[in-house]
């Protein structure tokens, strides 16, 4: 029982630091786009879990991250920049699929680099 409710305690830490570092590193650093992934990849050495959650922790805190930050701009715009890029893309002018792409992309980086630092932590 303790020991599950430890391996939740990690799961649940590491997806929500995982968020807040990407965001602040997002928001604070004047670092290109994909800093998040090297603070996933520390994140996931740091915290010890099995290699499949590392990557479900690691890409909900991006993922769910890039999903409500794209939501409150796309809001916050009125739709104008998404409808444009959505167009250029073979989207069919479909915000809702633009916002779906641009979080799984945060999901599935977010994801690797914590399974990367999740087998790095295993082959120590």
């Amino acid at each position: 029982m303790k020991s599950n409710q430890s391996a939740i305690i990690k799961f649940l830490m590491a997806t929500i630091v995982s968020a807040l570092l990407a965001y602040a590193i997002g928001i604070y650093g004047n670092l290109p786009w994909w800093s998040f992934v090297i603070s996933n990849f520390i994140i996931a050495i740091a915290i010890d879990q099995k290699p499949l959650k590392a990557f479900i922790s690691g890409a909900l805190g991006v993922g769910l991250l890039w999903l409500t930050l794209a939501l409150m701009i796309d809001q916050q715009n009125g739709h104008l920049l998404s409808t444009k890029v959505a167009n250029i893309l073979p989207l069919k002018g479909s915000t809702s699929a633009l916002i779906a792409i641009t979080a799984f992309v945060g999901f599935i980086l977010g994801g690797l680099s914590s399974l990367s630092g999740s087998y790095v932590r295993k082959a120590k």
